[in-house]
């Protein structure tokens, strides 16, 4: 199994991967997500991912398990699952002018596999909004 530094959280039976530098806002968006989406927490800032069948499997580190760091208040205990299938990846920007407007398609790879991805500043108020419709597109 190998371990990321990522966020990941499952939206409305979607797993997530918030990929970004440390302080870059990932548990902050992961924390906006939860509380106003319906999002569930699997990991924050660690992740355990494994590769089969052609798919690409999250998984929480036992050590880190239903904990959340919140800027300003500190580790809290959170609501989480266990494992999600990851069918999205956000790439975190320290600038709304880093994210394209009229973006091409964008993948994020991990062992061979590549999922959708796209660029977000996360302190954007519609950063939440974004990840929504992005999913909804996703639907097969």
């Amino acid at each position: 199994m190998l371990n990321i530094h990522t966020t990941c959280i499952s939206l409305k039976g979607k797993g997530i991967l918030i990929l970004g530098a440390p302080g870059s806002g990932k548990s902050d968006l992961a924390l906006r997500l939860i509380r106003h989406c319906g999002a569930v927490l699997v990991s924050d800032d660690r992740t355990d991912i494994q590769i089969s069948e052609n798919k690409i499997t999250a998984h929480t580190p036992s050590k880190i398990a239903g904990l959340l760091e919140v800027r300003g208040i500190g580790i809290q205990k959170v609501p989480y699952i266990k494992t999600t299938e990851i069918n999205l990846a956000i790439e975190l920007v320290k600038d709304f002018k880093d994210v394209p407007r009229l973006p091409d398609e964008m993948f994020y790879e991990i062992g061979g596999i590549k999922i959708p991805c796209i660029k977000l500043y996360p302190f954007e108020v519609s950063a939440t909004d974004k990840i929504v419709i992005k999913l909804e597109s996703l639907v097969e």
